[in-house]
């Protein structure tokens, strides 16, 4: 009955347990990874990763463009600042354009419009090319007629700039294929608004790579691909053909083929010509797909870390409840086992001391009682201050050559009476050529005393006990043997822990502290021996105790 109610009050205790885990660690947890999930899904399919990229190839795109554009108003500058002032006449107009583009291969044309006339010059390196010469005439006619029309329309309007600087673009014919030239046109800073005055100059596209845009490109992969998460970025600068494909300008290293990730048209300076970015040797959205991944099977092995940290406190707290139920079950052992003998002993002490007993022989058959129960209550006693001098770690051994035959011989003589009142056949057989052994010779009875002690308790119809003291490879073998009710073979391993008692109902019944096999493994292994244990269920066991020969024991052998 006691049994049922504990085993329903551990039941109901592992019940508890496993509620105030789920309530306090693990819905929160669950919670946490359901949560960090469906972010993790939304992201995926809002694909969120993509569009912070995107968001951050748009910066790095305007900030390129930004450089490109100062930069140019910085070239046109220089370059205005070096026309002719309308004053001169047309020879030193003339002389100062050529100048001006001798200085400068990247510009393909250079004029001047005032009031006295249109002077219109063009890169002398590229007359060769007849396309560049029909586009030399055509802009000069051209330039002539519209000037003379809209000058003084067009200067107002460009004085009005920031700057005082007006550009456009577009393509145009060269013989090695269709190309692109920007125009940059400005008031002249030495004339009054109330003049006409406008000067101008053109850039050749395929120039305009060197001076300008392959430095910025390559300049600008350098800086921001640290701030990409490792990722070396790729640029270019292109513009549209007239069958739609791109003709690229200028192309940072590692661009490869294919399209650009982002886009951005140029608004300001060269417009028609549009920046492109992606990534070297991969695309957004494998990056974004890798990350998702990536964060999943992080989740994945956080869920598994904190599964394991539950599984893990539940091992151990279980644990800790199984040892303090055991220290409770020990307390509660213990107190009977010494109420026991105590009891006794004053039972049969007030019968001496009331004079009750009148025989001799009745009165030495009480004294040996007192004697027996006497030693019982020492033996007890002396097992729990062992157990608590070895968890303390004050536990010492004091080792001398010692008689093993005559310790174990003079050991079983003063249980001989309790094993034989107790109706158990004995046996004993002790090899009379051991050699002295160094042990302990306090410890050893004691342990010796315990295996006698179980064998004695746990023997319910067939009492048999069984010692044997031999010599064997190079060792002292003191085994105990019994008949009793055995000890299945998954708990062989956990009969030496202290307080551990098997499942069995005959040792529940069986008042004990579970500390007797802990001391002998203790006591054992301070001898540099060990203890084994053979056993069936229903048939018995044997505890086979090994002490060397030779030999010292280690100081943190003998001592616990």
């Amino acid at each position: 009955m006691k049994l049922k109610k504990r085993k329903l009050l551990g039941g109901f205790n592992r019940f508890r347990l496993m509620l105030t885990l789920g309530l306090a660690v693990l819905l929160p947890a669950a919670a946490l990874i359901y949560v960090n999930y469906s972010q993790l899904r939304a992201i995926e399919r809002d694909k969120g990763i993509e569009a912070i990229f995107n968001r951050e190839f748009q910066e790095v795109l305007a900030f390129t463009e930004k450089k490109i554009n100062k930069k140019a108003y910085t070239m046109t500058e220089e370059a205005r600042d070096l026309f002719p002032s309308p004053d001169t006449d047309t020879q030193e107009k003339e002389k100062k354009l050529d100048l001006i583009l001798a200085q400068r291969p990247w510009l393909s044309h250079a004029f001047l419009y005032d009031e006295k006339g249109f002077v219109f010059r063009s890169q002398p390196g590229l007359m060769s090319d007849k396309y560049f010469r029909e586009e030399h005439d055509h802009m000069t006619e051209s330039y002539r007629l519209w000037f003379a029309k809209e000058g003084k329309t067009q200067a107002e309007m460009i004085h009005r700039r920031s700057k005082g600087i007006s550009f456009s673009g577009g393509r145009v014919k060269r013989e090695s294929g269709d190309s692109y030239m920007a125009g940059a046109m400005f008031v002249l800073p030495q004339t009054s608004s109330n003049k006409v005055a406008l000067g101008g100059v053109t850039y050749e596209g395929c120039s305009l790579k060197g001076i300008l845009f392959q430095g910025i490109l390559d300049e600008m992969v350098s800086q921001k691909s640290t701030d990409q998460g490792g990722n070396r970025l790729a640029m270019m600068i292109y513009h549209m053909e007239t069958g739609g494909e791109m003709k690229p300008l200028a192309v940072s290293a590692g661009w490869g083929e294919g399209k650009p990730e982002v886009s951005r048209k140029f608004d300001d300076v060269f417009v028609g010509l549009t920046l492109g970015i992606k990534f070297q040797g991969t695309s957004v959205a494998a990056l974004g797909q890798n990350w998702v991944r990536r964060s999943f099977l992080i989740l994945a092995c956080l869920s598994l870390v904190i599964v394991g940290g539950l599984v893990l406190t539940k091992h151990i707290v279980s644990k800790e409840m199984a040892l303090a139920r055991l220290k409770s079950d020990f307390v509660s052992n213990v107190s009977h086992e010494l109420r026991t003998p105590l009891a006794l002993i004053r039972l049969y002490a007030e019968t001496l001391e009331l004079g009750r007993i009148t025989t001799s022989d009745k009165k030495q058959e009480y004294y040996r009682i007192i004697r027996k129960e006497s030693e019982r209550l020492t033996a007890l006693i002396n097992n729990i201050l062992d157990f608590s001098r070895i968890e303390a770690g004050h536990k010492e051994y004091e080792f001398r050559q010692t008689d093993i035959g005559d310790l174990v011989r003079n050991t079983l003589d003063s249980y001989r009476y309790q094993i034989e009142q107790q109706g158990f056949a004995f046996e004993e057989s002790i090899d009379p050529d051991l050699p002295p052994v160094r042990v302990d010779r306090e410890a050893i009875a004691r342990a010796l005393v315990n295996l006698v002690n179980n064998a004695l308790k746990y023997s319910a119809d067939e009492k048999f006990l069984g010692v044997k003291l031999y010599r064997a490879n190079g060792a002292v073998k003191l085994e105990v043997i019994d008949h009793g009710i055995g000890i299945t073979r998954r708990e062989q391993s956990k009969i030496f822990e202290k307080f551990y008692r098997t499942g069995d109902p005959l040792v529940h019944n069986t008042k004990g502290s579970g500390l007797g096999l802990s001391l002998v493994r203790h006591i054992t292994q301070a001898h540099g021996g060990e203890i084994a244990v053979e056993s069936t269920p229903g048939k018995g066991s044997k505890f086979v105790l090994s002490l060397p020969l030779t030999g010292k024991p280690s100081v943190s052998e003998a001592r616990a």
